[in-house]
């Protein structure tokens, strides 16, 4: 293939640090959430607590409430993903003059048409993979309101005829699987911005990942947030 030959090699290893980086980070902050202090963990306490006054809640227009609300982000998202695409690919249409003006930016690499059609094609792919997470995402979110409407009544757990904690871990582990599957969706935006520094530069590519890691891990284990829920 043709871009295989124009593509530099320092450009092919910042691409493949940048997944290997995004990939590993993911698989990190997910088995490493488990029994930890991030705000996944911490607010899945949360989210069981919430599910357990659920069963002793009725009716409960409330939990509707709540979950349609948490549901709102990622749909807005969803629909903020397809704008960006558009984007992307009205850009594909016209990059020539956009090659033309990042060529002016004095630290900028040149770099041929073709290569800066396949770095917009790589900020496509990540913005179909944040819909696909947002869109299912909101799924899940349909599932947790499924739950909720499936429970006993307050009076059918008050009486024993019902387990409450076998329907709130069911209901709660739905609820954070969806907020899971947002946030991998939400940090294919984080590192979509380390994207853009590919466009100047593979090291300017490298460091911005490096950076989004960085943002992103403070954000998740080490931030006031994740403080203040532990209080």
């Amino acid at each position: 293939m043709k871009i295989i030959q124009l593509l530099p090699w320092a450009d092919w290893f910042a691409l493949g640090f940048f997944i290997v980086v995004w990939a590993t980070y993911a698989l990190f902050a997910k088995h490493w959430s488990d029994g930890q202090t991030s705000i996944l963990a911490l607010t899945n306490r949360y989210r069981h607590l919430w599910m357990l006054q659920t069963t002793a809640r009725d009716p409960r227009m409330l939990d509707g409430i709540i979950t349609q609300s948490l549901s709102a982000t990622p749909s807005f998202f969803c629909s903020t993903t397809i704008l960006i695409l558009g984007g992307l690919f009205a850009l594909l249409g016209t990059t020539d003059k956009a090659a033309e003006l990042v060529r002016e930016i004095p630290f900028a690499e040149q770099t041929p048409t073709l290569v800066f059609e396949f770095k917009i094609l790589v900020l496509v792919v990540i913005f179909v993979y944040a819909f696909f997470r947002f869109s299912w995402s909101m799924r899940q979110y349909t599932f947790v309101s499924l739950l909720i409407g499936s429970m006993p009544s307050a009076k059918d757990f008050a009486q024993g005829l019902a387990d409450p904690v076998v329907f709130a871990n069911r209901a709660a582990s739905m609820t954070g699987l969806a907020a899971e599957t947002f946030n991998g969706g939400l940090r294919a935006y984080y590192f979509s911005f380390a994207t853009m520094g590919w466009f100047f530069s593979p090291l300017i590519f490298v460091l911005a990942t490096m950076l989004v890691a960085a943002v992103l891990y403070t954000r998740e284990f080490r931030s006031d947030v994740v403080h203040l829920l532990q209080e």
